[in-house]
């Protein structure tokens, strides 16, 4: 059995384990990497206990985080009930969980997108094709959370206290910006075979890789909690069709 196979199926890191191997395994392990600047593709052939000496991190610190973290990922997220959730505490929990990640997300792959575009695309013609689709769809997400947390998310907190009135039209809107977003990531899919590395890929395109799967299943949950509850629920209680 190899290392990776190893790490993939059991989730056990020690300091002795190369850090290429550990983001070979899990390579949404490299965002932990980034955070800690420790150099996951360059310097991937280097142990955890090297690259921790190099820094100044403790071995047993360190292992322990990655280790916690592939716990975390191996359980997956932890799915709400939008269904019994007030509209204002559905629409707080969309901004402090899904529109946070993609803060937080979209500028990483967005980075890794142009890096591996630039300096693999003579490998792979698909690759710059993939940066230009992960910089628009980063660009409408960012403009589509401003409009929901500057106009819509306000109104829906209105309506929940009392206030009638017709936002269908900025809710259509939204939706169809959800649809483009999904079209956009349907279309990375495509690109990039499913999300799925070949052998030449390095650590930065594996890493983005599995950055965009976690994107594409955050964008499925997110749209429906937005699609399926929050929107047909706040025109209903807008119209007066539904008590408050």
């Amino acid at each position: 059995m190899s290392t990776t196979f190893a790490l993939a199926t059991h989730s056990v890191i020690s300091a002795e384990t190369t850090i290429g191997v550990l983001v070979a395994a899990r390579p949404l392990l490299a965002r932990i990497f980034e955070k800690l600047g420790i150099d996951y593709c360059c310097g991937g052939k280097q142990t955890l206990a090297t690259a921790c000496a190099r820094l100044g991190l403790d071995p047993a610190t360190t292992v322990a985080l990655l280790n916690s973290a592939v716990a975390t990922l191996t359980a997956g997220p932890a799915e709400v009930d939008a269904a019994a959730m007030g509209l204002g505490e559905l629409a707080d929990h969309i901004e402090a969980t899904h529109h946070a990640y993609l803060k937080a997300e979209l500028p990483r792959l967005v980075e890794m997108a142009d890096r591996v575009g630039t300096k693999h695309g003579w490998r792979d013609a698909r690759l710059p094709e993939v940066a230009a689709a992960v910089n628009t769809v980063a660009l409408e997400m960012l403009s589509h959370m401003q409009k929901e947390e500057k106009i819509l998310f306000p109104l829906v907190r209105q309506i929940e206290a009392g206030a009638r009135g017709d936002i269908s039209a900025p809710i259509a809107q939204l939706e169809a910006e959800h649809e483009s977003a999904g079209n956009l990531t349907a279309k990375l899919r495509l690109l990039t075979d499913g999300f799925t590395p070949n052998a030449e890929a390095c650590n930065t395109h594996r890493a983005l890789l599995a950055g965009l799967a976690e994107f594409e299943a955050d964008l499925h949950r997110h749209v429906h909690k937005e699609n399926n509850v929050l929107f047909p629920r706040t025109l209903a209680r807008a119209a007066g069709l539904q008590p408050a």
